[in-house]
C-alpha cells in the first residue's frame, strides 16, 4: 500500500510538472518600419565596410579606387531605392 501511494504521488508530481512547463510566449513580430530600419542599418553598415576596404587597399591606384567607389555608390543607391520602394 505504501509503495502504491509513493508511486501515485510521484506520478502525479511528474505529470503536473510536465504540464506546468509552458513554452515562453512568442516574441512579437517586428513592424514594417522596424524591419525597414533594420535592413537600412544593415545596408549602411555593409556599404561603409566595403568603402573602407576599397580606400585602404594597398595595391589599388587612385583611378581604380575611384572606379570601385563609383560602382559601390551606384549599387548602394540602387539598393536604397529598392528598399524604399518596398516600404
Amino acid at each position: 500500500m505504501k509503495n502504491l501511494f509513493i508511486s501515485t504521488v510521484l506520478l502525479l508530481g511528474f505529470t503536473t510538472t510536465a504540464f506546468a512547463q509552458k513554452r515562453p510566449p512568442v516574441p512579437p513580430h517586428p513592424s514594417k518600419t522596424e524591419l525597414y530600419n533594420a535592413k537600412a542599418k544593415e545596408l549602411d553598415k555593409k556599404y561603409n565596410f566595403e568603402k573602407k576596404l576599397i580606400l585602404k587597399h594597398p595595391l589599388a591606384t587612385k583611378k581604380m579606387k575611384s572606379q570601385q567607389l563609383k560602382a559601390l555608390n551606384e549599387r548602394y543607391r540602387n539598393e536604397k531605392k529598392l528598399l524604399k520602394s518596398v516600404r
